[in-house]
């Protein structure tokens, strides 16, 4: 369930009449999404050819003033051929309206799926993709500071506390107490900085074949080390998720396709080991307090943040995979 606010039939009409995208056919709420409502929306088109969109509004974890960011960035990336979607400006030009207290935003709707298994072939389109994404990005004149960045994981941390992450598992409160300062001390400075999606993991990712058909859900990007981008890619894509193993043919696949693209420089690619723990440490905190602080009866469904803290740890042991 991913829709929390109702819209009547005439409150929507109304509201799609703001933009000029045609007349409202038909509204239908979407399943997926956690913190936004979403509705895919059917309209007569221009032309009466009929199109479709996506409709979002902002319920929970997003900072409005952070929507111009989110939403001129997609603009600035479809424009320069990326695959994502477009934001629909109303009638005034304006990229989202207001409803009460909340915004809303109509998204261009892109083709495609998202898989859980991802091949070979898509693990290195996702990194060319990502790469192209990056260098288009370069002169997008707006910025955001990371809010998921180092200071975040250590309030999350100090938030659950050493007796709610072992609630969970002792073993995951364990490792959080021994990494966070090992990986906060020798975190690394100094390199290429750039807008990043940080959270491209598969179920954000549209396919059709082995071919990238939206790079969706920007709502975490912002400026930061851009090769911490590919660590968190590296983490979402590289693993059997049934199996709980890594897989170095993903790993290839997915840094191969980067470097088609875009070429990493020898700090970046030194730096991809403990990029990538902090990555894994990140996951592991945010999903151990929505675990901890998600109510047993809430209609979200929770993440385990185990697999996180063992690809952490992988990561860790296993340095050479990056060499």
């Amino acid at each position: 369930m991913a829709v929390y606010t109702h819209l009547g039939a005439e409150d929507m009409a109304d509201l799609i009449a703001a933009y000029d995208v045609g007349t409202l056919v038909s509204a239908k709420g979407i399943a997926e999404g956690v913190s936004n409502s979403n509705w895919l929306i059917d309209t007569t088109g221009h032309d009466g050819a009929g199109a479709r969109y996506i409709l979002t509004m902002y319920e929970f974890r997003i900072d409005l003033d952070d929507l111009p960011y989110f939403l001129s960035l997609l603009d600035h990336l479809a424009a320069r051929g990326c695959p994502v979607p477009r934001t629909i400006h109303d009638r005034q030009g304006a990229l989202y309206r207001r409803i009460g207290d909340k915004a809303v935003a109509l998204i261009e709707f892109l083709p495609g799926v998202s898989v859980s298994a991802p091949t070979v072939g898509q693990a290195r389109a996702v990194g060319e993709q990502l790469a192209r994404l990056h260098l288009a990005a370069a002169d997008f004149s707006a910025s955001r500071a990371n809010g998921m960045a180092l200071a975040e994981w250590q309030r999350l941390a100090t938030a659950c506390g050493r007796e709610g992450l072992a609630t969970i598992d002792p073993w995951l409160a364990d490792t959080v107490a021994r990494d966070l300062p090992r990986i906060a001390r020798d975190w690394p400075t100094g390199l290429p900085t750039g807008v990043i999606h940080a959270d491209l993991f598969p179920d954000n990712v549209l396919v059709l074949g082995d071919a990238i058909t939206g790079l969706i859900d920007f709502y975490f990007a912002c400026n930061d080390v851009i090769a911490y981008d590919l660590a968190i890619t590296h983490l979402a894509w590289c693993w059997d998720v049934a199996q709980g193993t890594f897989r170095a043919d993903l790993s290839r696949a997915l840094i191969d396709g980067y470097e088609a693209v875009r070429r990493l420089a020898d700090t970046e690619r030194a730096a991809l080991p403990l990029l990538a723990q902090g990555a894994a440490l990140r996951f592991a905190l945010s999903r151990a307090y929505d675990w901890i602080n998600t109510p047993a009866d809430a209609l979200v469904t929770r993440k385990d943040p185990l697999p996180m803290a063992r690809r952490l740890q992988f990561y860790h042991d296993n340095p050479g995979i990056f060499a």
